[in-house]
């Protein structure tokens, strides 16, 4: 039967006769294959690449390799490649690990997202994988993905290699990123952990601290430096290690993670950051779910435990796009001020001496505004009663370090993906 034949089979609506038609096309791999890779050239939708995907599934390796050589002569576009890439097996591994280790960002990319998808253990794939952490620069969005999903094969491997000599000092640091990567910094041996720490405590000493921008949305609280250690308590968090600014306000910035319960049952799990104390004022950041719960009722009643442990808590959030606009001061388990605009702004307690109040104003009309009304937002008031995270930098008095801990016990930092910048 002709080729042409064989390819209008392919969109049959007889699934057996589909099925024929693929398996005599793979039959005719060398002559099939160059001339589906040039059928389509102009297709811009996955639905219409699909028949061709069948074929080449089930060609396997050397459609691989053609498709490759056709994307490398720039005769597929990068969608189309990365596309047609997706439809090989466990046979196509090799394959798939060798361009993960090709240096073009795209097309290791496609390697790794490979990888990703068979969830193959191969020397190849481990080779890629400290290749790419090595070179360092951009790393493939896939390649930490990789790595934690082949974490409990790799980790022997990849720290045999951290200690062998033979290996180059930049494999070596390869291994070391692909390890933490994979397991964080949990997932290194003692040796490597013990230099990681000295590591922290020497960056510590000469960072200047950059915190979260408040641009658009943003919640912390603030506590004073001298009876912060109350928030661990207050907040319910636990492995608590030193941190720089940079690695905790990205930690802070990540995501949740789900993890088995003791009881077997999945619990949701954060990160938050305690920063060092900055002009006498320990600030915090983390998750808003985890950490505070309701938006309005979680508000009050965490700041106010917070303050019963450390004295004095502060809470700050802010969302431009939904209008939300709040700051609360609360002392020893009772919030004494607080400014909420959602609409129309809304006050509650005796107004603070730094404050501007509405009845200072030009148009105040004791008729219709409240007196102790004050006219400060959460952007200004954090200057006022605290530290302005905005304003933290070359300047700000930096006492200690900042601390990083998690939201459960019995997890460990190794559980989160990714790597952070020390």
């Amino acid at each position: 039967m002709k080729i042409e034949s064989l390819l209008e089979d392919l969109d049959s609506d007889d699934a057996a006769r589909a099925a024929a038609a693929a398996e005599r096309l793979a039959e005719q791999a060398d002559s099939v294959v160059p001339m589906l890779l040039r059928g389509v050239a102009d297709v811009q939708r996955t639905v219409d690449l699909k028949p061709v995907m069948r074929v080449l599934k089930r060609i396997g390796p050397p459609a691989f390799d053609a498709l490759l050589a056709a994307w490398r002569r720039k005769e597929l576009s990068d969608w189309q490649a990365g596309r047609l890439l997706g439809v090989f097996d466990e046979r196509s591994a090799d394959q798939y690990a060798a361009l993960a280790a090709d240096p073009d960002f795209g097309k290791s990319e496609d390697g790794f997202q490979g990888l990703v998808r068979l969830r193959v253990d191969s020397e190849a794939g481990l080779t890629a994988l400290v290749g790419c952490f090595a070179r360092g620069r951009r790393i493939p969005y896939k390649a930490p993905d990789y790595a934690r999903e082949l974490h409990d094969s790799f980790r022997p491997r990849l720290r045999s290699l951290r200690r062998d000599p033979a290996a180059s000092p930049r494999i070596r640091r390869g291994a070391m990123a692909a390890l933490v990567a994979g397991g964080g910094a949990d997932a290194l041996d003692d040796r490597d952990r013990a230099a990681v720490e000295r590591l922290i405590r020497v960056k510590i000493l000469d960072e200047v601290p950059s915190l979260p921008s408040t641009t658009l949305s943003a919640w912390w609280m603030a506590v004073p430096g001298a009876s912060y250690e109350g928030v661990f308590e207050a907040l319910g968090l636990h492995d608590r290690r030193p941190v720089t600014v940079a690695a905790g306000v990205q930690a802070s910035e990540s995501r949740e993670i789900q993890v088995p319960g003791p009881d077997g049952a999945v619990r949701t799990v954060g990160r938050a950051f305690i920063t060092p104390e900055l002009n006498g004022w320990r600030l915090i950041f983390g998750s808003f779910d985890l950490l505070v719960g309701d938006p309005w009722d979680g508000m009050i009643e965490t700041v106010e435990r917070v303050s019963l442990h450390c004295g004095q808590a502060q809470f700050f959030f802010l969302d431009d796009a939904g209008g939300s606009d709040v700051w609360i001061v609360a002392e020893n388990g009772r919030v004494i001020r607080q400014y909420a605009a959602e609409g129309d702004p809304e006050w509650e307690g005796d107004p603070l001496p730094w404050e501007t109040l509405a009845v200072d104003e030009p148009n105040f009309n004791p008729e219709y505004d409240e007196a102790n009304a004050g006219t400060t937002g959460a952007r200004s008031a954090c200057g006022y009663l605290s530290v302005d995270p905005g304003e933290v930098g070359p300047h700000t008095e930096v006492r200690g370090h900042g601390w990083l801990a998690l939201t459960a016990p019995g997890v460990g930092h190794g559980a989160f993906p990714g790597t952070l910048r020390i």
